[in-house]
Parts: structure tokens; C-alpha cells; sequence
């Protein structure tokens, strides 16, 4: 077999492959030999039938076309070997006439592919990068217990006005201009009156009310609000209150810690506590800092990119945007109304960051090949067990839902290993204070 090369652009090929007859004759005989198993002919018993016998009653076509099944993968797997291709994507293959002039049963293929570009590595170790202070200040601490606090508190009815903190039942119908909008409205509602979980000015209405009494209060939402279509306006709600409620949180004390924790004691608790929110604040360097890496490596490496991949990250990106935007129960149409803009530019508005995020794993996979990261069945078992134990279901079932995907996961903990590898290696300093004049 023999295949050439035409180097189309810097990221698709062609490859012309030739097929000498007696490559595909040892197919044909080999798919014979499979076929003729399940094969039934009077007189003959199964797997024992001469192929013109079978070739008589099934025709050869059958034969040729299990060869070719068999024969054309395996001829394009050598020709990329051959010329040690990369492909990004699945072939178009179209089969071409033989040459003038040549009957020798040849068979002729074309197949064009797009494959990783060429990437000439520079420096990707050593590189230097600043890390913010992983901090806990003792009011984190003391936030953290006031939740658990809440958590067990009991709930009792009051008779007084509503306070900040308090639980109601009560009524509410927003609108906008005197028409009321979608999600704007509820009855019987439960709603803890903390000013941190509504629009402002909506939870300091309810201050002061009494069960049975109604009133007007007005909320504007902030210029950033996930629903454009309410961003930055100003709604009238008419809420009635039908119960008030207050939390009786426990004494901060030893009962307490032990009653919501494995802690003995109260300091036990708050160092358990310390310690995991150190934890989650040593987890934000770190992917800071995997950031930092990550944008140096990509502005300091220039190489082109295979269309097919950046279209696949466009169409990734958008399908996620489509997704969000069903979750805030909107239509696309809507959406795109409101954005004044047509699904073509709202493509084109994330092609940039598609292109990012291609770049950037072309990147990490060719200084893993550099590296020789390999993957280990242990840890590819370690990161199935994160993920059953991250999404609260069974290993098997975690197993069931990757069978397709397995791959994808081998490559996300090769470049997990790599980006760790990279940052043991990095230049890593203390982040310098800012200072502005006064």
C-alpha cells in the first residue's frame, strides 16, 4: 500500500492512497470466511461451502463489500501513520478512477482530513505568576456558624410587625408600568425578608407590616439582572402579609456544635470550619493561578487552527447559551429579540472565545505528548469515584453514563496532570499590594 501527502493549508491534508489488488483480495478472502459461517445451501454443511458455490447464491458483491469495510479503515490508519498524521476529524473519502493506462485491480482512494496543526513549543516551564494570599478571616468563620445556626433554628409564629430575618407567608403581584411580568407574582409564599435574596427595596417593604395588612412597596432591579427585559426598571409590588414567623436560633455552645457536626466541642467545630473554608480559599489560588498559566502559554504561542474544531466549540458554546436561557424560562426568539440580534452574530459574538478555549487545549495536549503525561487506570478510577461522590450516585451508575465518553475523561485528567506539572514548575510569588494615589 502507498499513499501521498498534499498539504491543503497548515491544518487539512489529502492524502491519495493505493490499494494493490492483493491487499483487497486477502480481504474478500478474510470477509469469505466470516460470511460463510451463517451461510445455509442444501447439500453443504455450514462453513464448508466453496466460495463460487457461495458466490453462486449470494453473489460476490456481498463479499466486496464486506472487504471494503474492512480494508479502506485499515488503509487510511497506515496512511496516517506513514506520514504521522493527527486527525481532528472524521475524513470525506471518495474513491478515483484508476490511471490511465493501469488495470492492474489497484484500488484508488482519496481521503481529506483536517489534523492538529504543527505547534513549535517555547518556554512553558519556569514561567512567573503571582498568588493572591489564601486567606480566612474570623467573620467568614463566624457567617458560617450563623448559617448552621439558622439551618436547626426553630420557626415560631410571632405577633408583631415583620423584621429583617423573619419568615412570612404572604401575597405579591408585580408589574411594570401597570402591567404585571412573568415571575413577578406568587400566593402563599414562604419568604425569608433578607435583603441579600431579593431586588432592592423588595424584602424592606415587608419591615413593619402586620398579618392582614396590604401595601404597595417599589423595587428597582439592578442594571445586571440575568432578565434583560427587566434590567435597570422599577416594579410596583402590592404584597399582603399572612403570618410572621421568627427563626429562634441555639446558643452558640458545645450542645450546638455537637448536635450539627462530628465536633465535640465549639472550638472544634470553628477549627473544622476554618479549615474547610481555608480549603475552598487555597482552591481559588490555585485555579487563579491556573488562569494566569494558561493565558501566558496561549499569548505566547501562535499557530493556526483547524476550522472543524473552533465550528464544534462555536456550536458548544451556543447550545450552552440556549440551555441557560431555557433554565430562565425564556424561548430563544425572545432571547434573541431582546439582544436585537440574530442567531448568526450572537455565533460570531462567541466565535472568540471558542477560539481561546481550542487554542488553549492544543496547547496542553502537545506539551503533554512533550511531557509523556500518561493516565493511569487508578486515576481514571480515583476521578469516576470524585465524580459519583460529587454528583451523589453509585460508581456504576457514573460508569453507565460515561460508556461513550470515556475518552473525554481520560483527557480531562491528562490535562489536569499537565497544568499541575506546569505549576510545580512555575515561578510562583507573592501578589504585590496595590497602591493608588490619593
Amino acid at each position: 500500500m502507498s499513499a501521498t501527502l498534499r498539504q491543503i493549508d497548515p491544518t487539512c491534508v489529502e492524502l491519495e492512497i493505493e490499494i494493490p489488488k492483493e491487499m483487497l483480495e486477502a480481504a474478500e478472502e478474510r470477509a469469505f470466511r466470516r460470511l460463510v459461517k451463517g451461510a445455509r445451501i442444501p447439500g453443504f454443511r455450514p462453513g464448508r461451502i466453496p466460495r463460487r458455490i457461495f458466490e453462486q447464491h449470494y453473489g460476490h458483491a456481498e463479499i466486496h463489500d464486506r472487504a471494503m469495510e474492512d480494508v479502506v479503515p485499515s488503509a487510511y490508519t497506515m496512511a496516517l501513520k506513514e506520514h504521522d498524521l493527527d486527525p481532528v476529524d472524521r475524513p470525506q473519502m471518495e474513491f478515483l478512477p484508476a490511471k490511465e493506462g493501469e488495470h492492474d485491480g489497484a484500488l484508488r482512494l482519496k481521503a481529506t482530513v483536517f489534523v492538529r496543526p504543527a505547534i513549535a513549543l517555547g518556554a512553558y516551564k519556569g514561567l512567573d505568576l503571582e498568588a493572591p494570599e489564601a486567606t480566612v478571616e474570623e467573620s467568614e468563620v463566624d457567617r458560617t456558624l450563623e448559617a448552621l445556626r439558622r439551618q436547626v433554628a426553630e420557626v415560631v409564629p410571632v405577633d408583631r410587625p415583620v423584621r429583617l430575618g423573619d419568615i412570612v407567608t404572604a401575597d405579591f403581584v408585580g408589574t411594570i408600568d401597570g402591567v404585571a411580568f412573568e415571575g413577578g407574582s406568587g400566593e402563599n409564599q414562604t419568604l425569608e425578608i433578607d435583603v441579600e435574596r431579593f431586588v432592592p427595596g423588595f424584602a424592606e417593604g415587608f419591615v413593619g407590616m402586620m398579618p392582614g395588612e396590604t401595601k404597595e412597596v417599589q423595587a428597582t432591579f439592578p442594571s445586571d439582572y440575568g432578565k434583560e427585559d427587566l434590567a435597570g426598571k422599577t416594579a410596583i409590588f402590592t404584597i399582603t402579609v399572612h403570618e410572621v414567623k421568627e427563626a429562634r436560633p441555639p446558643e452558640l455552645d458545645d450542645a450546638f456544635a455537637e448536635s450539627v457536626s462530628n465536633s465535640t466541642t465549639l472550638e472544634a467545630l470553628k477549627e473544622d470550619i476554618r479549615n474547610r473554608l481555608r480549603s475552598v480559599a487555597e482552591a481559588k489560588v490555585k485555579k487563579e493561578l491556573s488562569n494566569q498559566l494558561l493565558g501566558i502559554l496561549v499569548e505566547q504561542h501562535e499557530f493556526p487552527l483547524p476550522p472543524v474544531l473552533v465550528d464544534g466549540e462555536v456550536e458548544s458554546l451556543l447550545e450552552d447559551t440556549k440551555s441557560y436561557v431555557r433554565q430562565m424560562g425564556r424561548s430563544w426568539d425572545d432571547y434573541l429579540t431582546e439582544r436585537e440580534k440574530s442567531e448568526k452574530e450572537i455565533r460570531e459574538e462567541v466565535r472568540k472565545e471558542a477560539e481561546q478555549r481550542v487554542k488553549t487545549t492544543l496547547l496542553i495536549e502537545a506539551i503533554a505528548k512533550a511531557e509523556n503525561v500518561e493516565v493511569t487506570t487508578a486515576e481514571v478510577d480515583a476521578e469516576i469515584r470524585n465524580l459519583a461522590e460529587q454528583y451523589g450516585q453509585p460508581k456504576e451508575r457514573i460508569l453507565e453514563m460515561l460508556r461513550h465518553n470515556v475518552s473525554a475523561l481520560i483527557d480531562g485528567v491528562r490535562r489536569s496532570k499537565t497544568i499541575e506539572l506546569l505549576l510545580e514548575h512555575a515561578k510562583v510569588s507573592p501578589r504585590r499590594a496595590s497602591s493608588s494615589a490619593g
